[in-house]
């Protein structure tokens, strides 16, 4: 997987990246099936304003191209790590439901052509 990162008003620290990296390698069991090359992800991290009197305002977010389809999530959280966490819940939930809805495409077709030519008795809607 291709990683870039890019900051706005915060140091990119050595911990953060290794956050970063331990955050978005839990992803990788959502894409086995998928050449490495073909993953990218770009990640940005920022500050959105400095004039917040409780503190400030951090904004996480992770465009996530797997095989030419695009993923994107954004977070803001008064926290940088509580952004990061919530970015990859968010890019778990729309990767699980992409790959769900493309294996029920599949299955509907199946029980289509099945139906057509009557080739399994145990078909939806089977001719009688």
């Amino acid at each position: 997987m291709k990683k870039i990162i890019k900051t706005k008003d915060i140091e990119l620290s050595e911990a953060m990246e290794d956050y970063i990296d331990k955050k978005l390698g839990t992803l990788n069991k959502f894409v086995v099936d998928v050449n490495e090359d073909l993953v990218m992800a770009q990640v940005e991290l920022l500050r959105t304003t400095r004039h917040h009197q409780t503190g400030d305002i951090f904004r996480a977010e992770i465009n996530l191209s797997i095989d030419g389809k695009l993923f994107r999530v954004e977070s803001e959280k008064d926290d940088i790590y509580a952004a990061l966490d919530d970015v990859r819940d968010g890019l778990e939930q729309e990767i699980k439901k992409y790959k769900n809805k493309r294996e029920t495409i599949f299955l509907r077709g199946a029980r289509s052509i099945k139906k057509r030519f009557g080739i399994s008795p145990q078909a939806r809607f089977r001719n009688k």
